[in-house]
């Protein structure tokens, strides 16, 4: 066991389902299997805490079907938590709850810059010491500069142009400070430019396997869990020395969400610099 236990925060899905669209996944007519969610969901925490991870508990909220996505709610630097300004008003409801979580936690609370949408952990994530900042579809660029301000990290952003990557977790998942995954199509020129530039090793995801969200993965150390339906990225993976695991996670994609979303890392994710 690591001298700092991995620490991680869900929510359980006891009120999740498609109850409105905000992105392609999504389908009211393509309704959530409940029972099976549930099971997915616990299947993905008893991984995690086989990982050596200690899992805290978000209690759900009903009406508040995404609240189940803990990923969204924050970013995380050191004992700071930079509060979720969702750019959707069904997900706005959620910050309140995440907020009184994270204050009775022990956080430092910050709110996202005034008139900026920003999505937590979802279009926030490092690699070494760098930000690397999602923005367009979901969180605003001028937004992500601030949070690196407010502190005092360097903030490379990325403008994702596929509206089925619509969050940055989606097609880029930092390994260690020096590798990730990614899905090159999800970005532009600039965008695969800059993580070209900055990141030493990328790992590219097929466009079938970034669909069945391989790139939405937690990394635990040197283990890397995700959906099933990504045997290229793990083959990849092993080669590199990572452990990999897949769990069935497809009630969750339905929403457009899989692994990583459904977690949020409190102690500083594997790939961040400042852990």
């Amino acid at each position: 066991m690591p001298a700092t236990v991995p620490h991680i925060l869900m929510c359980p899905p006891d009120y999740y389902g498609i109850e409105y669209e905000i992105n392609p996944w999504m389908s009211r007519g393509r309704q959530v299997d409940r029972p099976q969610a549930i099971e997915q969901w616990r299947a993905l925490k008893r991984l995690l805490e086989k990982c050596g991870a200690r899992v805290s508990l978000l209690p759900p909220v009903d009406g508040l079907p995404d609240l189940v996505f803990t990923a969204n709610a924050a970013m995380i630097y050191q004992h700071t938590a930079v509060l979720a300004n969702f750019r959707h008003q069904q997900r706005q409801g959620e910050t309140p709850h995440a907020r009184a979580w994270l204050q009775g936690a022990g956080f430092d609370v910050v709110l996202a810059p005034t008139g900026t949408c920003f999505e937590g952990a979802g279009d926030a994530l490092f690699c070494g010491e760098t930000l690397f900042a999602g923005y367009r579809i979901r969180s605003d660029a001028r937004g992500m500069q601030q949070v690196g301000q407010l502190i005092g990290t360097r903030v490379i952003p990325l403008e994702l142009v596929d509206p089925y990557f619509y969050h940055l977790d989606t097609c880029f998942c930092p390994l260690s400070a020096t590798q990730a995954i990614w899905h090159p199509a999800a970005f532009d020129t600039y965008a695969r430019q800059a993580l070209a530039a900055h990141v030493e090793q990328l790992i590219e995801v097929s466009e079938d396997e970034a669909r069945s969200f391989a790139c939405n993965a937690v990394v635990v150390g040197r283990n890397v869990l995700t959906n099933t339906g990504c045997p290229g990225l793990h083959a990849a993976l092993t080669d590199l020395g990572y452990t990999t695991q897949a769990t069935p996670l497809a009630e969750f994609v339905k929403a457009g969400g899989s692994a990583k979303c459904l977690t949020l890392r409190l102690d500083g994710e594997e790939a961040a610099a400042w852990k």
